[in-house]
């Protein structure tokens, strides 16, 4: 049995250098499970670990895939059981011991880590995919897509016109193919330690981090990828902060009106999360306030894990 500790949380709750802390104290791995991370080049934005913090933790889930290119969760379940494959460690006894942490705050891709092929299916750049075929070619597009993947999935629908089930079966099958072959159904739900800090610090928080964003060279960062790759992913292309840096460098958006939407989002984001780690999953919360250190946050987290146990992986 492979095992793991788990980090989650919504974004600016501390996560990060809880985890960066927890990690070289124990040496360990971490695995991240951020959607945004597995982007190269989007640093700033996603306030993506240092070289320095790197160099001194092995880091999985970081850097994947270029801006222009389309990523799933499945290719994120992949990148798990590659990070699993390298970290694997045993006890003097021979026992399974934690050697990665996962840590993030993407919900889907714990829900897939943990609970299985289902929660798997559920790809929204893939779903962008097929809804825009389906809008630019027709019905006839999906089927025959579908029927090159499983012509047996074609045939075996009740209603093969149907969009929004042709579009499902073949997201179904799509995931399925993409996930690790080693893979193996999760074991029943683990507790995710759970990160969070009151609405009004957690607000705060973020407007200090977009300052300190557009201070670090957002927008030079941004103005340069789109240099790089002119047609960027669904998914990169929505990211909170470069969306809005690209409305600033196209003339739409002021820097100041750059500045607020950013700073809104991502306090819907935050809410979003939170609200999914509470109705979505089995959690322990662990209440922080923004006057704790990382350390003292670290220590409560390792009591936590202590307390809860180890999360079991399907690999």
């Amino acid at each position: 049995m492979t095992l793991a500790w788990t980090l989650a949380g919504a974004t600016a709750t501390g996560k990060s250098a809880a985890a960066q802390l927890l990690a070289e104290r124990l040496e360990i791995a971490i695995l991240s499970a951020d959607a945004m991370l597995v982007y190269r080049g989007m640093d700033i934005g996603t306030a993506k670990p240092s070289a320095a913090e790197r160099a001194r933790v092995t880091y999985f889930g970081v850097d994947l895939v270029t801006p222009d290119q389309p990523f799933s969760t499945g290719a994120w379940l992949r990148e798990a059981a590659r990070a699993v494959a390298h970290t694997n460690a045993a006890d003097s006894d021979g026992k399974a011991v934690p050697s990665l942490l996962v840590v993030g705050g993407t919900g889907l891709y714990f829900k897939a880590l943990t609970r299985g092929l289902d929660s798997a299916m559920a790809d929204p750049a893939r779903r962008a995919h097929w809804q825009a075929r389906l809008e630019t070619e027709g019905v006839g597009a999906l089927r025959e897509a579908l029927a090159a993947l499983d012509p047996q999935a074609l045939a075996s629908l009740s209603d093969p016109s149907n969009p929004r089930r042709l579009i499902r079966a073949i997201e179904q099958l799509e995931s399925l193919r993409s996930l690790p072959q080693n893979w193996k159904q999760p074991a029943p739900d683990a507790p995710l330690t759970v990160l969070r800090m009151p609405r009004e610090q957690l607000h705060q928080r973020i407007r200090t981090r977009v300052e300190a964003m557009f201070a670090q060279g957002l927008v030079e960062e941004v103005r340069s990828l789109r240099r790089h790759y002119p047609v960027w992913s669904a998914s990169a292309a929505q990211a909170i902060g470069y969306a809005e840096s690209c409305a600033l460098l196209d003339g739409t958006l002021s820097q100041a009106e750059a500045f607020e939407r950013i700073v809104i989002r991502t306090r819907q984001l935050a809410k979003r999360q939170e609200t999914w780690f509470r109705h979505q999953t089995q959690a322990v919360w662990i209440d922080t306030d923004e006057r704790d250190p990382p350390e003292r946050i670290a220590e409560r987290i390792l009591k936590a894990w202590r307390q809860h146990g180890a999360t079991p992986l399907p690999f």
